[in-house]
């Protein structure tokens, strides 16, 4: 079945939660969204077959599975998390516009098609409609490395006779123009520099992919990457680092229904700035090897948070982590320093009770004793995340509709939260 087909069906369902029951045992944490659609495209400059591990089976995984295969790719994703993908057969990046348009990711194909055949053609990317997200730092890159780059009509064109190593300050921090520029660059002749570069996990892990292919990327998770070019790549076998935002998703759930959970399989130094959040507000937070166990038993208290780049708190989890505090004694401020539409999700979750009110890039929350089950809709991937948690701990039923947000970033995300206790259904219209 293609994305094509699993599309479709999200928009038919809704998710039913009937609210009040603590979250308790253990839930483990699948591949990191960001950096497998980073890397599904990394696999075109190899021109041979890679195996990738632990690959999250989310929509956005099925919409890009379809872009490989429509541009010539022999993809096979398996249901133990492994996609096995050969890129020996493309001959041009010509990526289809139906697909290409319902994910923001689809721009790394620019970048990976750029480095490989020095041509592509990439309609402009989608996403989720959280506020301005240009590709002009991206576009710089591209020129900088010897590139003609041209939109028309919604497609972005790019064509190089060759490409050259540069030296490419990035005048925002920028994780896309990062790692996209890592791509393009990776086959480039002599040396790239990257300054002002972003630092979040994904960008080492797509690094680390590419340098198992062949490549010599150094630097990444500093400001400043440093990328030799060599003559060609190979393929390779690796696996995708867990998702430390859908770790942080559970995590703020497990406190906020007052829960006692272990989110195993994570990476708990990339969970820093959360995990210092929760402790503060007065969430026990233990950590181990692998996991984290997050203990909500005393009444929780309000704080101040604003969003930046890794290392800082997530503006993915800005969203749950406003619901958490909505039912937290005092007052609380969030700002949102990264994506000025990321609080649009705010009147979903005042109709249930909350007391939030927003300011530009703002928000106040007033915390209430309880809220109430309601319908409400995700308006985002994040957003979807946030009703979640809503709906966790409201007391009576709460309906959630355009569940396909959520599905495009988390994995069986129902059956996991049942496994906590969580009493959640879908249903199919």
């Amino acid at each position: 079945m293609k994305a094509t087909d699993l599309g479709q069906l999200p928009y038919m369902e809704r998710l039913i939660i009937e609210g009040g029951y603590p979250l308790k045992g253990k839930i483990d944490v699948s591949g990191f969204k960001n950096a497998v659609l980073a890397i599904i495209p990394a696999t075109l400059l190899a021109g041979d077959k890679c195996i990738i591990e632990n690959v999250p089976l989310i929509s956005d995984v099925y919409i890009l599975k379809d872009i490989m295969t429509e541009l010539g790719a022999d993809v096979e994703l398996k249901y133990n998390n492994i996609m096995e993908i050969d890129t020996s057969k493309i001959k041009e990046c010509v990526a289809p516009y139906e697909l290409a348009k319902r994910l923001r990711a689809s721009y790394y194909l620019i970048g990976a098609a750029l480095g490989r055949f020095k041509e592509a053609k990439v309609s402009y990317p989608g996403g989720c409609d959280i506020g301005t997200r240009p590709i002009d730092q991206h576009i710089k890159g591209f020129e900088a490395l010897g590139s003609e780059v041209n939109i028309d009509h919604g497609l972005i064109k790019c064509r190089a006779d060759k490409l050259e190593g540069s030296k490419i300050y990035l005048d925002v921090v920028s994780v896309g123009a990062t790692i996209n520029i890592m791509l393009a660059a990776v086959l480039a002749e002599g040396k790239t520099i990257i300054e002002n570069a972003a630092k979040e996990p994904h960008i080492v892990d797509t690094a680390n992919f590419l340098n198992s292919m062949g490549a010599d990327v150094r630097g990444a998770g500093t400001d400043v990457i440093r990328i030799n070019g060599v003559e060609e790549l190979h393929g390779c076998t690796y696996s995708v680092i867990p998702d430390q935002i859908e770790a942080g998703t559970y995590m703020v759930a497990a406190a906020a229904t007052k829960g006692d959970v272990i989110v195993d399989n994570v990476i708990p130094k990339h969970l820093e700035s959360v995990t210092a959040k929760l402790k503060e507000i007065g969430v026990e937070v233990e950590e181990y090897g692998e996991s984290i166990r997050v203990c909500a038993k005393e009444e929780l208290k309000g704080a101040t948070i604003k969003t930046l780049p890794y290392p800082g708190f997530p503006t993915d989890l800005q969203q749950p982590m406003s619901v958490l505090l909505s039912v937290a004694e005092g007052t609380s401020v969030v700002t949102e320093s990264i994506f000025e539409g990321r609080f649009k999700y705010v009147d979903e979750i005042k109709r249930m009770g909350a007391n939030i009110k927003v300011d530009g890039r703002t928000s106040v929350i007033d915390g209430v004793k309880s809220l109430s089950g309601a319908k409400i809709s995700a308006t985002d991937l994040r957003a979807g995340a946030a009703c979640i948690v809503a709906g966790l701990i409201a007391n009576g039923a709460t309906e959630i509709e355009n569940v396909h947000h959520i599905d495009r970033g988390y994995e069986k995300v129902e059956q996991k939260l049942i496994n906590l206790g969580a009493k959640i259904r879908r249903v199919k219209e």
